[in-house]
């Protein structure tokens, strides 16, 4: 059975009957609406596979690049044609369930139509038509738009800072000479003796400022997800169906003519 998750490999594949005779190849795998399970393969087939044939698909097996329907070659062949170029319509459906007599019963088939509001030939409805239009189903999908990692790299800066520091200086001292003698300490400081005295010196000391590094931790950083919400705006082409009146004969002047 061709569930969802092999509809990608039908296309392209080679179909054979029961009997093992080649069809043709397989083309489009056609959703069912209500289900979303695949109901129908278009089948092409002819001289460089120009015509197309719809099959049911539901008990078609797949294997490799070889794709097997239960049914001949002349059955596939002389399907009903329906314009592979749009969507299956119920009626379509219809005229190709009850030629390959598989599938739902059209009577099941009809009332479940009903059901969901689909005009069906005969009966009591058949002098009303339903008109039907699309409309835009928001949703979302998720996908990547990218990675984020933390890196550390190191830059340098230019920054100062104080340091304290102290030096020592002269400072003259003077005071009166009163005959008496100088203390030995006093004349080694290089304070001035009476008479000629040699010269005097003393070493002076200065604190010069200097700076080194040290590596510290100062904070931590780890990467963190949140979702935001928010609401943005899209667009998209619908279609709608539109009813208007024909008339064969002459006009009434009271008839609303306009599409519907």
């Amino acid at each position: 059975m061709i569930n969802r998750d092999s509809v990608r490999d039908v296309y392209g594949t080679d179909v054979y009957s029961t009997d093992g005779d080649k069809i043709g190849s397989a083309g489009q795998v056609y959703l069912d609406n209500d289900t979303g399970e695949a109901a129908w393969v278009a089948v092409r087939t002819g001289l460089f596979g120009k015509k197309e044939s719809f099959v049911p698909i539901q008990d078609a097996t797949l294997d490799g690049d070889r794709l097997e329907v239960p049914f001949s070659k002349d059955k596939v062949k002389h399907a009903p044609r329906v314009d592979h170029d749009r969507e299956l319509s119920p009626d379509d459906e219809d005229e190709l369930y009850r030629y390959y007599d598989s599938g739902p019963d059209h009577a099941e088939r009809q009332d479940s139509d009903e059901a969901a509001g689909r005009d069906t030939p005969g009966g009591e409805g058949d002098d009303a038509m339903t008109r039907s239009e699309e409309r835009l189903v928001p949703g979302t999908r998720t996908e990547q738009t990218g990675k984020a990692r933390l890196r550390k790299y190191t830059v340098t800066e230019e920054r100062q800072v104080s340091v304290p520091v102290t030096r020592e200086e002269v400072r003259l001292e003077q005071e009166p000479a009163t005959g008496a003698a100088v203390p030995a300490h006093r004349a080694e400081e290089g304070t001035a003796v009476r008479g000629d005295a040699p010269e005097a010196e003393t070493t002076l000391w200065a604190e010069q400022p200097v700076v080194t590094t040290e590596a510290v931790p100062v904070e931590r950083v780890r990467l963190r997800k949140e979702t935001v919400a928010g609401t943005e705006t899209v667009s998209g082409e619908v279609r709608k169906e539109r009813i208007e009146l024909e008339q064969d004969g002459e006009h009434n002047g009271g008839d609303d003519h306009r599409p519907r």
